[in-house]
């Protein structure tokens, strides 16, 4: 049991990098490079919100039989 529950805690590291992401602002804070017309800023917030979601999403899916005791 105590394995499982380790192996699920795993999983939980993943949300690490979404929420620090965002928070590094002095890293983003540039105009250079652009994509579509988009400055660095504004592309770097959204790839963080969408890698944010898929990330959110996987977890959700990998530790959700674990939480309800599915087997």
């Amino acid at each position: 049991m105590a394995r499982r529950a380790r192996a699920s805690r795993i999983w939980y590291l993943l949300l690490v990098p979404p929420t620090v992401a965002p928070l590094l602002t002095p890293l983003y804070n540039r105009i250079e490079p652009t994509l579509w017309g988009l400055p660095f800023f504004y592309w770097y917030q959204l790839m963080c919100a969408v890698l944010a979601m898929v990330l959110i999403t996987l977890v959700h899916v990998a530790t959700r039989e674990r939480r309800h005791g599915w087997q």
